[in-house]
Formats: C-alpha cells, sequence, structure tokens
C-alpha cells in the first residue's frame, strides 16, 4: 500500500502544480484577455450599429478603412509599449510622427527607388529621434517625461520647418502596395506586427526590457545591460514611429506637420486599454494592438451612435475608466483564486 501512496502523492503535487501554474498564467494574460474581449464586443457593437443605420452590413471597403485608420495607432501603440515596459514614457512619439509624415508627404514620390530610399531615411530618422531619447535618459539620468516633452516640441518644430503648411502628396502606387484602400490588406501588416512582437518578446532585448520594468536594481544585479538596453527600447520606439508617420501620410495621401500630435496621448490610451502596466514590466504588445483597434472603432460606434461630436471626449473617456477597471477587476480576482 505504501508503494501505491507515494505515486498518488507524487501526482497529487504534480497536478497542484499544473493548477497553479495556469491560474499563473491566466493571472498574467487576464490584462490581454480583456483586450481581445473588447475588440470582439466593439466589432459587434460596430457592426450593429452600422447596420442599423445603414440598412447593410459593412463591406470590404469599410474594413480596409477601419484598418488603415488604425494602423497610424498601432505602430505608435507599439512603440510606446516598448518603452512604458522600462517603467518609462514617450511624449515625443506624436512629433516624431509630425516630422516623418512631413518628409513622407515631400519624397515619397518620383519612382520605387526614391520611394524606397526615402522610406529607409524616414525610418532612420526615426530612430536617430529616439536614440537621442534613450541616451538622455539612461546616461543623462533624466526624467522620461521631461526628456521626451522636450523632444516632443522639438520634433514638432522641425515639422514644421519642413513642412510650414498642409501639402504634398503620396505616390498612388506607394500606397496602395502598403494601405490598400478598396481591402483590408493592412491585416496583413498587423499580423507581421504581431509576430514581430512575438520574436522581440523572446529574444534577449525582451526579456531585459521586461526584466527592467519588473525590478531595475535585480536586472542590474543580474548582468542586465540596463542602459544600453532603455536606449535600445527608446530607438525602437522613435523608428515604429517615424513608421506611424509614414503610415499616416499614406493613409491621407497627404501630409501635415501636426497631424501626429493627437496619437502621443492616442498611444498611451491604447496601450492602457490593451493592458499594458504603466508601472512597467508587464503586458503585452498584441494588447496594445487591441487596444488600436478598440479605439480606432470607437470613433465610428459613436457615430452611428448619433452621438454629439461636443460629447464624444466625454465618452471615450468614460471608456477608458471601464475598459482599465475591468482589466484590472479581472487580474485581481484571478490572482486571488491562486
Amino acid at each position: 500500500m505504501l508503494e501505491r501512496a507515494e505515486p498518488l502523492r507524487g501526482l497529487g503535487r504534480s497536478a497542484g502544480w499544473v493548477a497553479a501554474r495556469r491560474q499563473q498564467i491566466a493571472a498574467q494574460n487576464a490584462p490581454l484577455v480583456v483586450a481581445g474581449a473588447l475588440l470582439v464586443a466593439m466589432l459587434v457593437i460596430y457592426i450593429v450599429l452600422y447596420s442599423v443605420s445603414l440598412g447593410s452590413f459593412p463591406g470590404a471597403f469599410e474594413a480596409a478603412s477601419i484598418t488603415n485608420h488604425a494602423m497610424p495607432l498601432c505602430l505608435a501603440a507599439l512603440g510606446q509599449t516598448l518603452v512604458i515596459l522600462t517603467r518609462g514614457i514617450d511624449l515625443s512619439i506624436g512629433g516624431m510622427m509630425d516630422v516623418s509624415n512631413s518628409l513622407a508627404a515631400l519624397k515619397l514620390h518620383g519612382g520605387f527607388g526614391v520611394e524606397a530610399l526615402w522610406t529607409v531615411l524616414i525610418l532612420l530618422i526615426g530612430a536617430g529621434g529616439g536614440l537621442l531619447n534613450g541616451v538622455l535618459v539612461a546616461f543623462g539620468r533624466l526624467q522620461p517625461i521631461l526628456v521626451t516633452l522636450g523632444t516632443f516640441s522639438i520634433f514638432q518644430g522641425v515639422a514644421l520647418w519642413i513642412l510650414p503648411s498642409p501639402g504634398g502628396h503620396v505616390a498612388g502606387g506607394y500606397t496602395n502596395f502598403f494601405l490598400d484602400p478598396k481591402a483590408p490588406s493592412a491585416l496583413v501588416w498587423v499580423v507581421i506586427l504581431g509576430l514581430a512582437w512575438a520574436v522581440l518578446r523572446r529574444s534577449r532585448l525582451g526579456v531585459n526590457i521586461y526584466a527592467i520594468g519588473n525590478d531595475e536594481n535585480a536586472a542590474r544585479a543580474n548582468s542586465v545591460p540596463v542602459l544600453r538596453t532603455k536606449v535600445l527600447a527608446y530607438a525602437l520606439a522613435g523608428l515604429l514611429a517615424a513608421g506611424a508617420g509614414i503610415a499616416l501620410a499614406t493613409t491621407t495621401t497627404g501630409g501635415d506637420a501636426t497631424a501626429g500630435d493627437v496619437f502621443t496621448l492616442s498611444s498611451i490610451a491604447a496601450v492602457v486599454v490593451g493592458g499594458v502596466s504603466l508601472f512597467g514590466g508587464r503586458g503585452s504588445g498584441v494588447g496594445a494592438l487591441c487596444g488600436a483597434f478598440v479605439l480606432t472603432l470607437l470613433v465610428d460606434v459613436l457615430f452611428f451612435a448619433n452621438i454629439d461630436p461636443l460629447f464624444q471626449p466625454f465618452y471615450q473617456g468614460l471608456f477608458l475608466v471601464v475598459a482599465v477597471g475591468a482589466s484590472t477587476l479581472l487580474g485581481r480576482h484571478l490572482v486571488r483564486r491562486r
């Protein structure tokens, strides 16, 4: 009997460990689950309101419109996620989008070779701006909110110098290749962003970013290159912000030196709705992508619900509070069950 009891006790411990592990994974992924559920719910509400208002279901054109308008915010939110995971914040994302948007409107035409060259140059400019932020924050030991607020103003001034008034244009071939206005081809780019995040999350850089966000001192004690990792996180955020500016110019087929300003706060809101902790170390870029689509759909939902534009900011803020509260309460509930 004793010989039979031992395996049973071992099995009990194994089953208990598996159950505890499942609860831990559920608690860690609760914000992502809530973000996904919010996205599905928002999509259903949009389809219902659209059908009631127009008497038909949304088609390929509407799907393309939503995905194309979400792409700039997806890129900006992903960049913001990298910085927030390190317990920082990047308020310069909107300013860098202004710079890249202005350059894109002036340079992204004239043939494939010219367009490809300027795309790379604009992305490098974005990475350079992010690198400046990272160096000032990591090596200068300055507060991220102050550094990026300052560079936001600098980037905004540079954008106005490049494009003093709205104008320019993006080549039709370039627009159709990246963001087809007739079909939701931008979903391909969303999938690519999600896969890129999965690769980054499992890379040494991704592990280091999470380690710094969880406990910077412990990360340093475990030989994590804290300063270099922070610089790289800000540089990648700048690169993604530049990409967001290009996507914005591609969507509007023109440029505006102030068009990216609103994306600074929108990117933070998308990150929060996506379940990324503002205290660093917790969250997922996939959740931020979901948050970006939720906020994009929310604008259309309020429109088809016939909400007065003057009151739309109120409902957007109310939705943000409820969404964050739901994510937090669900996470706490799962933690208590462990």
